[in-house]
């Protein structure tokens, strides 16, 4: 390795000829993950890029050195990535990074700083690792002699095969040295501009798992390599018995692989089936939205400009979700459409097991084309009504009445821009021939003149319109994945319960299950969230003037708020869920909520409402009723006024609790990015005594730099005309410390044994300015 810590750069006149699928003119910085143990050649296979790169700056970030010559820490590696990347170099990630959430943070940040980000997997047997590694000396980390073989052994344990759904556009997997010479030659040879395929290579089907020193010589059993691997044996996705029908390729890049593919109609049915079913094997529990595109049949939307759409919203949706795959359908194999999609998104390098393209009938696409969608999306009239041709008399004529009458149930009307999810009833045709459990409708712009509510070519207004109805759509496809993963989550832990066994992973994703059944409970305590049909007789009964309403009452706040997002770099045109959308709804209509015993106070400016998951002893929002304010994202100069008296009015129930028990402290105070929709602001105790106040989400968002100060958030407004927020997730997940002594502990139970004796003083910041409220004028005291 070298001792430069991460320094090291090289660059030269560019040369062809990698045997690697370059494309010119579309080249980005390239985050390139080494996953390997000890032994396996990271850092020569880095070396060796590094001495020979055509004409791309490289840096090596090692983690064995990054400490000025010593062994390093991982946010020292996170921190010189991202030097490095916003230098325009590309990179290469020299640690072991053999788990998955080892991987996690270093591809979030490639991803957040627009990079490829690839993974060259060094999957060398595990005898190579260990020879290689007890022989060396002088070996940067100290993984040498002895000590090596137990090193290499116990990091195999943990072993994970990169994936393509982490996130990783690209996965080179090197089994020997001429894999490894193929990949060094890959790199080496990519020019400043060029862009390699997005995809799996070099992955040997039935490549087994794997084993540790004391298994290395043993045969491995077929069926668990299988299930390690997810099921995933080769680039093809192919199940286990599964008949490849590819050709052969001894050169793992000589596969040309599209980010998209439309079929081919002389084959189509076959094709088809065969294509869905390998792209199933890839993620075998992950659902699938099959979608129609919106607006550009009857509504005559501009394909150039929709195409833009689907691919950039499509993009934003594989980014941000883990999990759920989208299919893109027309009924032609020359469908432009499809073309103009497919294009654009090779151009963007999307993972085609995540977005694909599909000729064939959207209501027949499991019986007659193979391919099972679990979700489909309707291209919807504003009365969601049948009929009218196209998509929306296909979809209503194949569920049959069951999708009229559970439509009925979830609304009446449709507005531009927005999207419904209903779920179809278990005796509807599509549900037991198909297999498809919700229908998404979703109703984008007009520009046919001869249809309501046209938009006379405004693009600038319709291509918001439609970005909003494709960003609905998929985010209600979202909710319906997430549903169904914490469905199977509970039927495994029940499962796992019942043998007695529970992994700490088991036990993560219990605690964030908790947390989103929390806020689900959170919503669902109050009364329903208004239909559609209750918005309109609310509104008025005059439906033309509710549909036009409906179409220009949001456009301009929108717009200003995307201006605003530019300024302070936040993202506030966000979606939100069912369940996130009930602090709106109660602000917006209190009179629905009077017999409730959580709401406190009611002004023609604020209601003021009992958190129903408190924090601490007391907790309370605040919550503005002005409508286009979702957050501080969206808060101008002009709000300041609505600020000052919702602060007011904090001020003023702090008091209140304060006579009631004088032992309290209190801060108001807003999140950066609030989990529910409607600016509120938070008053809360700061005893923090509350069973609900369970992990270091919860606990971080009130204590770190993501709870912003109701004075320090007027004051900034007051003299820069917008709030700067912090919106990085990391703040949310850092240790636990105290909020007044900032001592660190394990886990909750003993932070709060150790903050109901702590004696402290609050830090200083926050004796200022009246950051804090009691009853005393002094807070806090020296320890005892």
């Amino acid at each position: 390795m070298d001792s430069d810590g991460g320094a090291t750069t090289a660059a030269s006149a560019a040369t062809p000829g990698s045997g690697a699928e370059m494309k010119e003119g579309v080249g980005k910085h390239v985050m390139v993950i080494l996953v390997g143990p000890p032994g396996s050649g990271k850092s020569t296979f880095a070396e060796a890029v590094l001495n020979a790169a055509s004409g791309r700056p490289w840096a090596r970030i090692c983690q064995d050195t990054i400490g000025k010559g010593k062994t390093g820490t991982k946010i020292q590696c996170l921190k010189a990535a991202a030097d490095a990347l916003k230098e325009g170099k590309s990179i290469f990630i020299d640690r072991c990074n053999l788990e998955r959430e080892q991987r996690a943070d270093f591809v979030k940040l490639g991803s957040t700083l627009q990079s490829d980000v690839h993974a060259v997997f060094l999957d060398l047997p595990a005898k190579v690792c260990i020879s290689r590694s007890v022989s060396r000396t002088n070996h940067e980390g100290n993984v040498q002699g002895g000590m090596a073989a137990m090193v290499v052994n116990r990091m195999l344990k943990k072993k994970e095969t990169p994936l393509l759904t982490e996130g990783f556009s690209r996965i080179m997997v090197c089994q020997d040295d001429d894999d490894i010479k193929k990949a060094v030659d890959t790199y080496s040879a990519l020019g400043p501009s060029d862009s390699l395929a997005s995809g799996v290579f070099g992955q040997k089907s039935k490549a087994p798992v794997q084993a540790g020193i004391m298994r290395f010589l043993k045969k491995v059993d077929t069926s668990s390599a299988e299930k390690s691997s997810g099921a995933m044996l080769s680039s093809s996705g192919r199940k286990p018995g599964q008949q490849d029908t590819s050709p052969k390729q001894d050169n793992p890049e000589a596969v040309s692989t599209s980010s998209m593919e439309v079929d081919n109609k002389s084959n189509n049915m076959k094709g088809n089936e065969e294509k869905s079913k390998e792209s199933a094997s890839s993620d075998i529990s992950s659902l699938t939205l099959a979608f129609p595109s919106i607006s550009t049949a009857d509504f005559q939307f501009d394909l150039e400009r929709a195409s833009e759409i689907i691919v950039d919203t499509a993009s934003e949706f594989v980014q941000k979700h883990d999990n759920g795959r989208l299919v893109l359908v027309d009924l032609s194999q020359k469908s432009r459409i499809l073309s103009l999609v497919k294009d654009r998104a090779a151009k963007k390098n999307i993972d085609s097991r995540r977005f694909s393209t599909f000729v064939g009938d959207i209501t027949q696409l499991k019986s007659k084309g193979g391919l099972h969608c679990n979700v489909i999306a309707n291209a919807a009239n504003w009365r969601l009504k049948a009929g009218g041709g196209g998509v929306n008399a296909a979809i209503f004529n194949a569920a049959g009445e069951d999708l009229q009458r559970a439509t009925k149930e979830c609304a009446d009307t449709l507005r531009p821009g927005s999207s419904v999810a209903v779920a179809l009833p278990s005796t509807s045709h599509l549900h037991q021939q198909e297999g498809v459990t919700h229908v998404i409708h979703v109703l984008g712009p007009n520009m046919n003149p001869m249809r309501p509510d046209c938009l006379k070519n405004d693009y600038t207004k319709g291509c918001k319109i439609l970005h909003d109805a494709y960003t609905s759509l998929f985010e209600n496809f979202a909710s319906i994945v997430q549903s169904h993963t914490v469905k199977q989550n509970d039927e495994t832990s029940s499962k796992k319960s019942a043998s007695g066994v529970i992994s700490p992973n088991d036990s993560k994703m219990k605690r964030q299950d908790s947390h989103d059944s929390e806020r689900a409970k959170k919503y669902k305590l109050l009364p329903p969230i208004l239909t559609s049909r209750q918005n309109h007789e609310h509104q008025g009964t005059n439906t033309g003037n509710y549909h036009d309403k409906s179409m220009g009452s949001s456009d301009a706040p929108n717009q200003a708020r995307e201006e605003d997002s530019k300024k302070n770099g936040a993202v506030t045109n966000k979606t939100w869920g069912n369940w996130a959308q009930a602090l709106y709804e109660v602000a917006m209509h209190p009179e629905k909520y009077k017999n409730s015993d959580s709401i406190l106070e009611t002004s023609d400016e604020v209601v003021v409402l009992k958190d129903l998951y408190p924090k601490a002893k007391k907790h309370v929002l605040v919550i503005s009723r002005r409508d286009g304010l979702d957050s501080l994202a969206d808060v101008k100069k002009e709000h300041l006024s609505l600020l000052r008296s919702m602060h007011s009015v904090g001020v003023k129930w702090a008091q209140k609790f304060l006579e009631e028990d004088a032992s309290l402290i209190f801060r108001l105070g807003y999140h950066s990015v609030p989990s529910m929709r409607q600016l509120h602001l938070h008053v809360i105790s700061q005893d923090f005594n509350s069973p609900s106040l369970k992990n270091k989400k919860h606990w971080n968002s009130f204590t770190s730099a993501f709870f912003l100060d109701s004075v320090d958030v007027m004051e900034e407004i007051d003299q820069q005309g917008s709030a700067t927020i912090s919106p990085d997730e990391k703040l949310l997940a850092m240790e636990l410390r105290c909020h007044r002594c900032r001592s660190a502990h394990p886990n909750i139970p003993k932070l709060k044994s150790h903050i109901a004796a702590c004696k402290s003083s609050f830090p200083s910041h926050l004796l200022k300015k009246d950051r804090l409220l009691s009853s005393d004028s002094t807070l806090g005291m020296d320890c005892a």
